[in-house]
């Protein structure tokens, strides 16, 4: 079928389908080669992160003819992910209506896929950067609705709102029209900045093999691994409050929690204990050095980017981005992002507990079809937050708050010390920022109670 794309152009009125979904290290080859030298030819530059339901998207739409019209099924991955940025500009760029169905139940029985209906109306001759293209974005609350529904009915309610051409995601598209101009706002406004003005967020230590490297207590007790352990955190549950402390970190360990990492410096690696080498030599009988992270260290047992943090940042996400200020000094598997800040950590971590953060990680964020929601890296570090770091509630009070379940009151109290006196909101605005927080969460969490 793409070779086929590769030697024809706009000679179709309709294209319609379901591309496959296949991620590109599993896509065969020469197909792979082909497919990703469409995109090319569409001026767009694939990666490795790139799935192949973007050059089959890519494709249908060079075979359209001016006027066109595009029908697919296509992964929510659309909507949030950067590998389809380039796909989303081309549409914006393309098509003068897109109008996009969601749904908060998953289209398939037994997939675990989040999908979208994408329908791109009157393709342009040439594209236009500068193309006013409409689009529209609509939530169906099961696949029943949709499938009962004639096309023309999805999608007259929703008021339709103009595609941004910049690196926005679309997920944004949820939202009124005034809601994402508010937003937009709140990004330009010279009272609120981005969280990497005064911090860095990065993974988490990457060991290859969280089974041998991640151990308990009575681990290092059976193998004499006592120097040559890290206190750690492997798991964001172990993580209860907005603090970890080091008396929390030391409970973990009584109770035999894997919350040490296992590394041998390679200064030392000479002069292993008897138990240590055994332990070492377990773990090639297990063939654990011949992955792929631990075959290209040398030893292979020596774990690079240990580095402590000031502040643990989760990266799977249920209600909100939680931040963990770390007065253990552990670090973290790459389960929970790590957190370095170039001003005072108390008021970096204290200042995200508002509705302006909750708000903007629902955007800058993915979720996936269970319905959590997820921050890469670069992600976190766009995320919305008040340049002034003075005046949030206390770090610790927050900590003592999350223990009893009270972010509510966390965010409620931020909105007056931090929205409305720093950034300078109206308590409309504040409220506003709630309702766009919980409308993104509640749409991504009803999928998983669906489920």
């Amino acid at each position: 079928l793409l070779r086929s794309f590769s030697c024809i152009s706009r000679i179709s009125r309709r294209e319609s389908g379901n591309p496959p979904f296949i991620r590109y290290q599993s896509f065969p080859q020469p197909s792979r080669d082909i497919a990703m030298a469409i995109m090319e030819q569409a001026g767009l530059k694939p990666n490795r992160l790139t799935n192949i339901w973007v050059p089959f998207v890519v494709a249908a739409i060079e075979c359209l003819r001016p006027g066109g019209r595009l029908a697919m099924v296509l992964p929510a991955e659309l909507l949030q992910v950067n590998y389809a940025a380039q796909l989303r500009s081309m549409l914006a760029d393309r098509f003068e209506r897109i109008d996009i169905v969601a749904c908060n139940d998953l289209f398939f029985e037994g997939a675990e896929q989040e999908v979208v209906l994408l329908l791109a109306d009157e393709v342009l001759s040439e594209p236009d950067p500068k193309n006013k293209c409409r689009i529209t974005l609509t939530s169906m609350d099961d696949v029943a609705s949709i499938v009962k529904t004639e096309p023309e009915h999805l999608i007259s309610k929703a008021s339709p709102k103009k595609v941004c051409h910049d690196s926005e995601k679309w997920l944004k598209y949820f939202l009124s029209a005034r809601e994402i101009s508010f937003m937009r706002r709140l990004r330009e406004a010279s009272s609120v900045t981005s969280l990497s003005t005064y911090a860095s967020v990065e993974v988490g230590v990457v060991t290859g093999k969280n089974a041998f490297f991640v151990v308990d207590k009575e681990q290092v007790e059976e193998h004499d691994l006592h120097d040559h352990v890290l206190p750690l955190i492997g798991r964001s549950n172990q993580l209860k409050g907005a603090v970890l402390s080091k008396k929390e970190w030391r409970e973990l360990s009584d109770d035999n929690k894997k919350v040490y990492l296992f590394t041998v410096d390679p200064a030392v690696n000479g002069s292993l204990s008897s138990r240590v080498k055994s332990y070492i030599q377990y773990g090639e009988k297990q063939k654990f050095h011949k992955g792929y992270k631990c075959s290209i260290r040398e030893p292979w047992y020596s774990v690079p980017s240990l580095w402590v943090p000031d502040a643990f940042f989760f990266r799977q996400i249920y209600d909100f981005p939680r931040v963990v200020l770390n007065t253990a000094k552990g670090t973290s598997t790459d389960t929970i992002h790590r957190m370095r800040c170039t001003a005072p950590v108390k008021l970096v971590a204290g200042a995200l507990y508002t509705h302006l953060t909750a708000a903007s990680a629902e955007i800058e964020g993915r979720s996936y079809g269970g319905g959590v929601l997820e921050l890469e890296p670069s992600e976190a570090r766009r995320l919305m937050i008040p340049k002034d770091l003075e005046g949030a509630l206390p770090i610790a009070e927050c900590d003592r708050l999350i223990r009893k379940g009270q972010l509510q009151t966390i965010l409620d109290e931020n909105d007056k010390r931090v929205l409305i006196d720093k950034v300078g909101l109206s308590q409309r605005e504040c409220n506003m920022l709630r309702r766009i927080w919980e409308k993104m969460r509640d749409r991504r969490m009803s999928r998983r109670k669906s489920r």
